[in-house]
C-alpha cells in the first residue's frame, strides 16, 4: 500500500516534468518550422522532447515494469523497520537544506554575491570551490556556512596522532570504549577549530580592529563586536548542529551521517551547473558561436568523459586484491576443524578520496603566496614563480599528481599496518599459503600493498587532472568542471555505494533479494 502511493506521487511528479518537456519541446518545434528554421533551431526542442520521453521510461522502468529495481523498491516498502531509517535520514538531510540557507544577521549578501563571482574564476574562487565541494558548506555566510570540514580536520588529526601518541594508540586497541573516548576528543577539538576558524571568517566580514574597506556586511554594523561576537557563536552552533545530525543518522537512519552531508551539498550543486551548463550550450552544426559557448562536439566529449570517470570511479572504490588465506587444521578429540580457504581483501584505493584532498589543499598555498608576492614585489623571480605555480601551468599539473601520489602512499601507510595484520593471522592460525607467519607474510602484504596503491594512486591522479583540463583546454567554467572528475564525485561515488550496500545487507538479512536480484550480491559488499 505504501509503494503504490510513493508510486502514485512520483509518477504525478514526474509525468507532470516529462508532460511540461515535451508540450513545450513540441510548441518549439512547430514554433520554428513555422518561422522557417532548420538545422540547429530544431536540435534544441528536439532534445527537451527526448528527455521528457527519457523519464518517463525511467519512471516506467524503475516503479512499474518487472525490473529488479522495482522488486528492491518494493521491498524496501515492505520492511517497516528499514523505510523508517530512510525516512529518517531523509528527513535530517532536509533540515541540514533547510539550515544551509538561514543567513547570518548584518551580512550583505548582495555585496558577498557580488564578490564571489569576481573571484569565481580565480585562484581564491577555485579554492572555496573546493572548500563548500568538501565540507557541505558554502561561502555566503549562512548558518551552516563552515560545514563539517572542522570535524573532519579534527578526526583526521586524532587518525593520525593515534599512530604516533601511544595513550591514543591504546585507546585505540580497546575497541567500542576506546572509540567512544576518541570520538569525546574530537568533538572537544572540532569546538576549538571551529572557534578559530569562525573568528577568521567573521573578522574579514565585519572588520573588527582593522581595516572596514570592502566588507560584506550593512555599513551600519562595520565594525560592530556584538556582530562579531554572535557571528562567531553563530558559526560554531551550525557546525556542531551539523556533527549531531550525522552522529544521529549514524545511530538511527542508514548511511554513514557525515558523509551524506558531505554528498547532499555536492548534489545540491548539481542543478545550478546543469543549468548554467544549458545556457552555455550551442546546437549549432557548425561549432559554438562564441568563445564561451559549448558545441555538440564538446558536448559528446563531455558525455563521454562523466561515463568514463563514473564508471572509472566505481571500479577504483570496489577493486580488491584478494589474498588467499588458509586456515590451520586442528584436531579436538576425534574431530578435525580449519582447514577452509579464506580471502584477505586488500583495496586498490586504500586511501579513498583523502590524497586528492590533502594534494588540491596544499597546492592552493603556492599559488596563493606568489601571487601576493608578485603583486607586491613585482620581479622576474616572483612573476617566474607565479606563472609556474598557476592552475594552467604544466609545473602545477606535475606538482599536483606528485603529492597525490605522495599522499596515496602516506595514507595506506598510516593506515595500513602488515605487522599487527600478520600477527592476528597468526593468532587466529591462519596463513598465506608458501608463506612462514610472521615477517615474511608482513613483507609479502607490504609489498603487494605497494604495488596496488601505484594503481590506485595513477587513477586517482587521472580522475583529479580531468576537471582541470577541462576547466583549460575546452573553457568550460570550473563549477561544470568539477562534476566530471575530482573530489566531488569520488566523494558521491564512494557514498552511494555504502549506502547501496547497507540497504542490500537489510534485504539480504530479512532473505528479501538485494538490488541485483536473485543470489547475486554487489561486488565488495560482504568481502
Amino acid at each position: 500500500m505504501v509503494f503504490r502511493i510513493f508510486r502514485l506521487i512520483v509518477g504525478l511528479m514526474l509525468g507532470a516534468l516529462a508532460a511540461w518537456m515535451v508540450v513545450t519541446g513540441i510548441g518549439a518545434v512547430a514554433d520554428a518550422m513555422r518561422s522557417g528554421a532548420t538545422g540547429a533551431g530544431l536540435v534544441g526542442p528536439i532534445v527537451r522532447i527526448v528527455m521528457g520521453l527519457i523519464v518517463l521510461g525511467i519512471y516506467y522502468y524503475s516503479l512499474w515494469a518487472d525490473s529488479p529495481v522495482r522488486r528492491s523498491l518494493e521491498n524496501i516498502f515492505s520492511i517497516p523497520e528499514l523505510l523508517k531509517k530512510l525516512a529518517f535520514t531523509l528527513a535530517l538531510l532536509c533540515i541540514y537544506r533547510i539550515g544551509f540557507h538561514v543567513p547570518l544577521p548584518g551580512v550583505d549578501q548582495e555585496k558577498l554575491t557580488q564578490w564571489v563571482k569576481q573571484q569565481e574564476e580565480g585562484t581564491f574562487g577555485q579554492a572555496m570551490e573546493y572548500y563548500t565541494m568538501l565540507t557541505g558548506g558554502n561561502v555566503q555566510m549562512t548558518l551552516f556556512g563552515m560545514g563539517i570540514m572542522p570535524y573532519i580536520s579534527a578526526s583526521i588529526i586524532f587518525q593520525l596522532l593515534a599512530t604516533v601518541v601511544p595513550a591514543l594508540e591504546k585507546l585505540q586497541k580497546e575497541g567500542p570504549a576506546g572509540y567512544k573516548k576518541i570520538q569525546e576528543y574530537t568533538r572537544y577539538a572540532t569546538v576549538l577549530l571551529c572557534v578559530i576558524q569562525a573568528v577568521f571568517w567573521m573578522k574579514g566580514m565585519v572588520g573588527v580592529g582593522g581595516n572596514v574597506e570592502g566588507l560584506r556586511v550593512y555599513e551600519q554594523y562595520a565594525g560592530s563586536r556584538l556582530l562579531f561576537i554572535m557571528g562567531v557563536l553563530a558559526l560554531t552552533t551550525g557546525t556542531i548542529f551539523l556533527m549531531w545530525l550525522g552522529e544521529q543518522i549514524d545511530e538511527y537512519g542508514i548511511g554513514n551521517g557525515i558523509s551524506l552531508l558531505i554528498m547532499a551539498g555536492i548534489v545540491a550543486r548539481l542543478p545550478a551547473a546543469i543549468s548554467r551548463f544549458r545556457s552555455m550550450v550551442d546546437f549549432s552544426l557548425t561549432g559554438p558561436g562564441s568563445a564561451g559557448q559549448i558545441g555538440p562536439i564538446k558536448i559528446l566529449f563531455l558525455v563521454a568523459c562523466f561515463i568514463f570517470v563514473v564508471a572509472g570511479a566505481i571500479l577504483i572504490t570496489q577493486g580488491q586484491r584478494r589474498i588467499p588465506i588458509q586456515q590451520a587444521k586442528q584436531t579436538r578429540g576425534r574431530r578435525i576443524y580449519g582447514g577452509q580457504r579464506q580471502y584477505l581483501p586488500l583495496r586498490v584505493n586504500h586511501g579513498g578520496v583523502m590524497p586528492i584532498i590533502f594534494a588540491s589543499s596544499l597546492m592552493l598555498f603556492p599559488n596563493m603566496l606568489f601571487g601576493w608576492l608578485d603583486g607586491n614585489f613585482h620581479n622576474d623571480v616572483t612573476r617566474l614563480l607565479h606563472e609556474a605555480f598557476d592552475m594552467r601551468s604544466y609545473t602545477y599539473q606535475v606538482f599536483y599528481i606528485g603529492l597525490i601520489f605522495f599522499f596515496a602512499y602516506f595514507w595506506t601507510t598510516v593506515q595500513f599496518k602488515p605487522k599487527e595484520m600478520s600477527e592476528q593471522l597468526q593468532d587466529y592460525g591462519s596463513f598465506i599459503p608458501g608463506l612462514r607467519p610472521g615477517r615474511r607474510t608482513a613483507e609479502y602484504l607490504e609489498r603487494v600493498m605497494e604495488r596496488i596503491t601505484y594503481c590506485g594512486a595513477a587513477f586517482l591522479a587521472v580522475i583529479a587532472v580531468i576537471p582541470e583540463a577541462i576547466f583549460i583546454w575546452l573553457n568550460v567554467p570550473f563549477a561544470i568542471s568539477a562534476f566530471l572528475g575530482g573530489t566531488g564525485l569520488l566523494i558521491t561515488v564512494s557514498v552511494t555505494l555504502d549506502l547501496v550496500q547497507r540497504i542490500e545487507a537489510n534485504l539480504v538479512m530479512r532473505n528479501y533479494s538485494g538490488f541485483l536480484g536473485g543470489s547475486a550480491r554487489i561486488k565488495g559488499a560482504y568481502g
